[in-house]
């Protein structure tokens, strides 16, 4: 019998599959493929992060339809994401890399077409994702000043209000730990994403948990899913247009699960488990959020008390219910500050994710040279590791920050949502004329998700 020479290095099938496809695509292999299925499930669940999403916007949903735009809201918006989550999946199939959706519109959108659309889609990706970590980074920071606040007395005791300052410096802060750790190799930011996961899925089913079971007073299941709140403060007086608007809540909830295919480079059998990273994170984060947002509702029983500014939280509803709820029940609300501390936690994992996200759709569009100075941002380091362009990400979240953070949400929201329903309609037209490639990831061969047909088996 022959000897295996322990010093050859052993073949992997699947790298040499996933290295062979991504060079049919046009690309070479630079980034290191160490992520498993699960690890890049993580990352996309990680960055939606329930936790971080619900918690964050909630005021918005609370003022404008309060109860009933939230909840049912949820389910609503739950559903046109699986849609569109299901379409993406197909697409990550065939065109698994990092660039993700402006790679996917050159392919979809034919020749003549495709350096326009290419174009477009890359650049509103990119910036709505440098807007999505200043938004969870700037969340972050205005999270911990209500920490603090409450921690030592809240606004109506003389608690510790941070100024604008301060809150900025907290910023910078958490934005240059994050761009550490995302100077990490794969293999230890993999963790990162792991953990991310983890701690939404453990920190949801503990507060689920924790909040209803505290509380000493609990909205009615009535109230939970008709109540309609038209007492937003703001004038607007049509239930349609406050119904929109508080459907914000829901869908800025609900943003990142591209993240799978901006990882796809450095996952292992890429043209199947970038597709389940996304699907797998919009369906569980759909439940998770919808549970946890019930759970938040239950003790929201006072709406303008927890939405007036001059409460001990400064109106942070979130944060004034469960310090409420704690104090009510023990005479204290330390609990309540532990379940915002559990908050924190995700917010800054999620706040990982994006920068993770954000430096490798970076590197994919710098690769293609489509930034300036592209040849700077496309280096990887010794351990494979975009690290020129996870500092430009960091960069130009500082930037966006110092103008009005409102802005910032605005271009994410837009942004990322032009660049998904774009990918969404390239598809439809792409199946329908026929010429599609063959993907192992296709579940509308049994069934449609987005269009009546099945998957064509031509090559694009």
């Amino acid at each position: 019998m022959g000897t295996v020479d322990a010093g050859l290095p052993v073949a992997d099938p699947a790298a040499d599959a996933d290295r062979a496809r991504l060079q049919q695509l046009g690309y070479k292999q630079e980034l290191k493929r160490g992520l498993s299925v699960v690890s890049n499930f993580a990352f996309s669940f990680a960055i939606i992060s329930v936790l971080t999403g619900v918690t964050t916007t909630y005021n918005t949903g609370l003022r404008y339809g309060g109860p009933a735009s939230m909840t049912l809201g949820w389910l609503a918006v739950a559903f046109f994401n699986g849609c569109v989550a299901l379409s993406m999946a197909e697409i990550c199939s065939a065109y698994p890399t990092s660039g993700g959706l402006y790679y996917w519109s050159a392919k979809l959108a034919g020749k003549d077409w495709a350096p326009l659309a290419s174009w477009i889609t890359g650049w509103f990706n990119i910036v709505g994702q440098w807007a999505c970590t200043t938004s969870v980074d700037f969340s972050l920071a205005q999270l911990i000043q209500v920490i603090i606040l409450l921690s030592t007395g809240g606004a109506n005791g003389g608690g510790y209000l941070a100024n604008k300052y301060v809150l900025q410096a907290i910023y910078t802060a958490l934005l240059i730990v994050h761009g550490l750790i995302n100077s990490l190799p794969i293999h230890w930011l993999s963790l990162f994403g792991q953990l991310g996961a983890f701690w939404n899925v453990a920190g949801v089913f503990l507060l689920v948990i924790l909040i209803p079971s505290v509380a000493k007073e609990r909205a009615s299941a009535e109230f939970i899913f008709t109540h309609f709140n038209t007492d937003n403060g703001m004038g607007i007086h049509s239930k349609p247009y406050i119904l929109a608007v508080g459907l914000l809540m829901s869908q800025y909830s609900s943003i990142g699960y591209d993240t799978s295919a901006h990882m796809s480079e450095e996952t292992k059998n890429a043209d199947w488990s970038g597709p389940m990273g996304i699907v797998s994170s919009v369906a569980l984060s759909s439940i998770f959020g919808w549970i946890f947002l019930l759970a938040l509702t239950s003790v929201m029983t006072d709406i303008p008390y927890f939405l007036d500014t001059s409460n001990d939280a400064g109106g942070y509803a979130v944060a004034q219910a469960l310090y409420t709820t704690f104090h009510r029940r023990y005479g204290s609300g330390v609990g309540g500050i532990l379940c915002l501390g559990i908050i924190a936690v995700a917010v800054f994992l999620c706040g990982t994710a994006c920068v993770t996200s954000n430096s490798r759709m970076g590197y994919a569009f710098s690769r293609d040279g489509a930034m300036p100075f592209s040849r700077v941002w496309h280096r990887v380091n010794k351990q494979e590791v975009p690290l020129n362009v996870v500092w430009l990400s960091v960069a130009v979240a500082f930037v966006m920050a110092l103008t009005v953070r409102p802005i910032s949400d605005l271009m994410h929201a837009t942004g990322r949502y032009y660049q998904f329903c774009t990918r969404v309609l390239l598809f439809l037209d792409r199946r329908w004329g026929a010429r599609w490639r063959s993907r192992p990831w296709c579940p509308s061969r049994r069934w449609a998700s987005t269009s009546p047909t099945r998957c064509p088996s031509s090559s694009a």
